[in-house]
């Protein structure tokens, strides 16, 4: 039940991020998220997160020292810490 919960909040939330573009950090902060809801949420946050900064890189075709620059901060960025 707790896995359901927690499963279609990141739904919601994920619906909410696409429409206000928050991070990580805000959208958690927003769901007073706390304990293992915020590792649980923030690790599953962060994993779309380097999946959409890769995806990013290779549209914009940043390769080698750059693109190791440009995911750091897109993450950073996405992830709000």
């Amino acid at each position: 039940m707790k896995t359901l919960l927690l499963a279609l909040m990141l739904v919601e939330l994920g619906i909410t991020a696409a429409a206000a573009d928050d991070s990580c950090s805000a959208q958690a902060v927003a769901a007073k998220l706390r304990g293992d809801e915020l590792k649980t949420f923030m690790a599953n946050c962060k994993a779309l997160a380097e999946m959409a900064c890769e995806g990013r890189a290779i549209d914009q075709k940043v390769a080698g020292d750059a693109k190791t620059g440009f995911l750091k901060q897109c993450i950073k960025s996405e992830v709000g810490r």
